[in-house]
């Protein structure tokens, strides 16, 4: 048995469980993927690297610069550039401007950000936790898919909200009916992100890295993705749809025939014809991309007889930034219920 089980090897669990494997606490965490990071996702193919979930950081407070500082410092993340750029619907000029938090990108990849949290941990890959109970041993018993059984003296939810509720659901008779509640309410937008290669040397190469579109109905966001490593062996794009759009053809089964369709409407959209025809492509689904409805508190704790805390993006915001301020006021909750040992505070990353 461990004190502290985190389910979730995002962000925001990645910074919880350092935050209490530093203050001495026995910590696992548990983690359907093979991999970490959730949506800060990097995928390998074609010879190349992409990063189809978040593609830049832009820290706003200070723990988010003090970790981009770190990561600079050990040449992880290098300002990707200083120009953001702009389309708007109906429009066919984009705008650009110099912004007040410059965007931060990983040159191997975007996960490398959440490999690096992972330093001193202890992670189970591939393992998808789908029921929780109290066992007669008054420890908070976690089951997986693969019957793999996991035991603790407290637990940390840090994945989407629509997930922590089927999860938690079958075992509502030990939760508060206003925790579950508020749980349930937590919507997500989704997302449909393509990842396009093309040759060597493209007919327009275009002035601009990134773009984001203001309300268009289909585009969501592009860039290209191969300008953020080192000898690229040819130029990829990464483009994100509308909200919208991805509600309309997320159950898709040919997502391949949808994402030429987005690749389309930004060849049209940005006048480069050539966009139509990649060497290759892929889609990606992304059921929660981003928080719709988040909650106003920097996490959701149970009352429970043991303690039980939720944390995520969708505590107080909807940006990386937000994931680990939640996964630090988790922490602190959970130190509150144990042992109330001195937490590390930000200064946690100073020991990776």
């Amino acid at each position: 048995m461990t004190n502290v089980a985190v389910i979730g090897a995002g962000m925001a669990g990645l910074v919880c469980a350092q935050q209490l494997t530093q203050a001495g606490y026995s910590v696992s965490v548990i983690d359907k993927s093979r991999g970490v990071g959730g949506r800060v996702a990097t995928r390998r193919l074609f010879e190349t690297k992409a990063d189809h979930g978040a593609c830049y950081l832009k820290p706003k407070g200070e723990v988010l610069q003090r970790l981009v500082n770190l990561l600079v410092e050990k040449d992880e993340l290098e300002v990707w550039t200083n120009t953001v750029h702009q389309l708007e619907a109906n429009s066919s000029s984009i705008t650009s401007n110099i912004p007040s938090s410059l965007p931060y990108v990983a040159p191997s990849g975007m996960n490398a950000i959440a490999k690096f949290l992972t330093q001193g941990l202890e992670i189970v890959h591939n393992q998808r936790v789908n029921s929780i109970s109290i066992n007669s041993q008054n420890q908070w018993c976690l089951n997986s898919e693969s019957k793999e059984e996991f035991t603790a003296s407290s637990v940390v939810i840090a994945i989407p909200a629509p997930q922590a509720v089927i999860l938690l659901e079958p075992s509502a008779e030990l939760l508060n009916h206003n925790f579950l509640e508020k749980l349930s309410h937590v919507e997500f937008y989704p997302a449909l992100t393509v990842i396009a290669g093309y040759a060597d040397s493209l007919p327009q190469p275009p002035e601009w890295k990134a773009i984001t579109f203001k309300d268009d109905s289909i585009l969501g966001w592009i860039g290209l993705d191969s300008s953020k490593r080192k000898n690229p062996p040819q130029p990829h794009f990464v483009i994100h749809s509308s909200a919208d759009f991805a509600q309309r053809y997320f159950e898709s089964a040919d997502l391949q025939q949808v994402g030429q369709q987005i690749l389309q409407n930004a060849a049209s959209t940005l006048n480069l014809q050539w966009l139509n025809n990649p060497q290759w492509m892929q889609v990606h689904r992304w059921r929660y991309a981003f928080p719709k409805t988040p909650i106003k508190q920097s996490y959701l704790a149970a009352e429970t007889p043991l303690p039980l805390v939720c944390c995520g993006d969708w505590c107080g915001g909807n940006l990386i930034e937000s994931a680990m301020l939640s996964g630090i006021a988790a922490a602190e909750y959970i130190n509150s219920k144990l042992e109330q040992r001195e937490l590390p505070g930000i200064g946690f990353l100073d020991g990776l």
